[in-house]
């Protein structure tokens, strides 16, 4: 994991587990965390992705799953948090934002109480 993104990536990673205690923690290693929720997935029948924090070469990602089946979640997310989305699921950060963050965490309790 690149120096830094280690700060980055560690308040990510509190911020997943904070936001979702009900959720398992599937894989946890430097660099990246995994969790998974306790619904089984009926396709691969192994419990279905909550979200993931990951440290790439270049940004570290923050996974937030439930945002594919109800992309309403995030209908009031701020413009600078819609800067960082990639896709339906990703939001990639480079540098840390304590307000950035803040609205994540948010965003990330919402996802697990749905």
């Amino acid at each position: 994991m690149a120096d830094n993104f280690a700060d980055i990536y560690a308040r990510l990673r509190m911020i997943m587990i904070e936001a979702a205690p009900a959720m398992t923690i599937n894989r946890d290693e430097p660099g990246t965390l995994e969790l998974r929720t306790s619904n089984i997935d009926p396709k691969t029948k192994q419990p279905g992705w909550f979200g993931t924090v990951t440290s790439k070469k270049s940004y570290v990602a923050f996974h937030l799953m439930p945002l594919y089946s109800a992309p309403e979640l995030a209908k009031d997310i701020s413009p600078a948090l819609a800067k960082r989305k990639q896709g339906k699921t990703c939001f990639n950060f480079t540098k840390a934002d304590d307000v950035l963050f803040d609205e994540l965490s948010a965003l990330a309790r919402r996802c697990a109480e749905s």
